[in-house]
């Protein structure tokens, strides 16, 4: 029998996999598709590979929550820096986000010269240093009473940050600016979108600051692939399965039953790496259904439509783009565009002289799914030919330089990563702690990790959240 059995190969479950075997549990992990990763995996499409949807590894910085898991395991992933983060294009005109607060604030004052950029943006880049060296809080939801014990732990931060935890962030911006534009709201709404899963009106500043703020620390390009990291990340773990597909869970007296299409694995404990608002469909266990169904009303039905392109060509690009535009695109929820290409010199994920791109818009599930056939197709290449066209104008790419060229809506993600909603909860200010779910349950040997679970999303966020697990089961 296996001490843990883990559920779903994304970030959640690989961290979660890894720090338990280091810790010298006898773990499994369980992966649906052939790679690791889930929404940060990496696949092959007519012979080409691509990034599934996420493209930047954040928190490698030293003394970054990453680059310490990592240290832990004493595994170090092929990464590259990139600085400028990204490239922000806008108005026709064009920022880098370095990592320098002060050369971006002057790259800045080129598109939305403002007197006030350099005071907010030093304020943006505090408040994220303090965050990120607090240490001690964690997040329990195992009883009420550790519920609060562990809230209890969050007060040094509380105290830190009470300015900003109140109010919402879009308020606090044109207070402290004295007015904005239409156009600087929308750049900085898009950067905030990316992080936080909703705009300044909906978060307060804390989390809209520390959005902001994730490029000022170092961020990374992965050689081959984000599915190489999670590779890399469970390279000690003996027991990964890749296309095992879990068909049942069953909960015992003291144990778990996963039923696979190759095996049954019985587990003292299991780890759900996989969405709060999925989940439910492997059980049949009341409790553990009604525990997924107290959470349904924090699934905002937010996720991605995801455009995938083999480019040919001399040209160079940045590692990085988000393209703005003044209105929000049809089928979508967003004015902005997420663009991200191969470096040059990574022939592991594309051939020399070739680039691997992967560009995403948020978008809202119940606008694809549902839809007939032949509405869904022609509703789908409007979105994905739109979206082709702004990249090649914007970025000055021939048509003729596109090899391949495909797109994903959010029922494609369903398809192979048994979700719908991507980007985990929004840090809303009606969905700020304690009402997130927790790592721990209130049923024993129950437990998540993952962007639906505490703390947030992206790599810091679900590292935390697996480091928040490991506190959790072992004091």
């Amino acid at each position: 029998m296996k001490d843990y059995a883990v559920i779903g190969g994304g970030i959640g479950g690989c961290c979660a996999a890894a720090l338990l075997n280091h810790r010298g549990y006898n773990v499994v992990l369980l992966e649906k598709e052939p790679t690791l990763g889930g929404c940060a995996s990496t696949f092959k499409h007519n012979g080409y590979q691509y990034n599934a949807g996420a493209t930047t590894v954040s928190g490698y910085n030293e003394n970054g929550i990453v680059k310490k898991l990592f240290n832990t395991l004493n595994l170090t992933p092929n990464l590259i820096p990139t600085d400028p983060a990204i490239v922000i294009v806008q108005e026709g005109k064009s920022v880098h986000r370095y990592r320098d607060v002060n050369t971006f604030v002057e790259e800045l004052q080129h598109l939305h010269p403002h007197p006030k950029h350099g005071e907010f943006w030093h304020l943006i880049h505090r408040i994220g240093e303090t965050f990120y060296t607090l240490n001690g809080h964690y997040y329990s939801n195992a009883s009420l009473s550790k519920k609060i014990i562990s809230l209890l732990s969050l007060i040094p931060m509380i105290r830190k940050f009470l300015p900003y935890l109140w109010g919402d962030a879009r308020t606090f911006i044109e207070k402290f600016y004295g007015g904005i534009s239409q156009e600087y709201r929308d750049f900085l709404d898009a950067q905030i979108l990316i992080v936080a899963q909703e705009k300044s009106d909906k978060v307060n500043f804390f989390t809209a600051a520390l959005s902001l703020g994730y490029t000022f620390n170092e961020t990374h390009y992965a050689i081959g692939g984000m599915g190489k990291v999670c590779e890399t990340l469970t390279a000690n773990v003996s027991d990964v399965r890749t296309s095992s597909e879990v068909l049942s869970i069953t909960r015992q007296n003291d144990h778990y039953v996963v039923k696979t299409r190759h095996s049954n694995i019985e587990a003292k404990n299991l780890i759900m790496g996989t969405s709060h608002y999925s989940s439910g469909r492997w059980f049949e266990d009341k409790e553990i259904k009604n525990y997924y169904q107290r959470y349904t009303k924090l699934d905002n039905h937010q996720s991605a439509f995801v455009l995938y392109l083999t480019l040919c060509t001399q040209k160079t690009f940045h590692h990085h783009y988000q393209l703005i535009t003044k209105e929000i695109l049809p089928k979508t929820l967003s004015k902005a565009l997420f663009v991200s290409f191969s470096d040059s010199s990574d022939t592991n994920i594309a051939p020399a002289g070739h680039f691997s791109v992967t560009a995403s818009i948020h978008t809202d599930s119940r606008f694809w799914l549902g839809l007939a056939p032949a509405q869904y197709k022609r509703e789908k290449k409007e979105l994905h030919d739109l979206l082709q066209a702004w990249i090649c104008d914007t970025l000055a790419i021939d048509s003729n330089e596109i090899v391949d060229s495909f797109a994903a809506t959010p029922k494609t993600f369903g398809r192979y990563l048994n979700r719908t909603q991507l980007g985990g909860n929004a840090l809303s200010i009606s969905n700020f702690l304690p009402r997130l779910p927790s790592n721990d349950t209130r049923i024993k040997g129950f437990y998540h990790v993952g962007d639906t679970a505490y703390a947030a999303q992206g790599w810091p966020g679900v590292a935390m959240g697996a480091q928040n697990l490991m506190k959790l089961i072992h004091g």
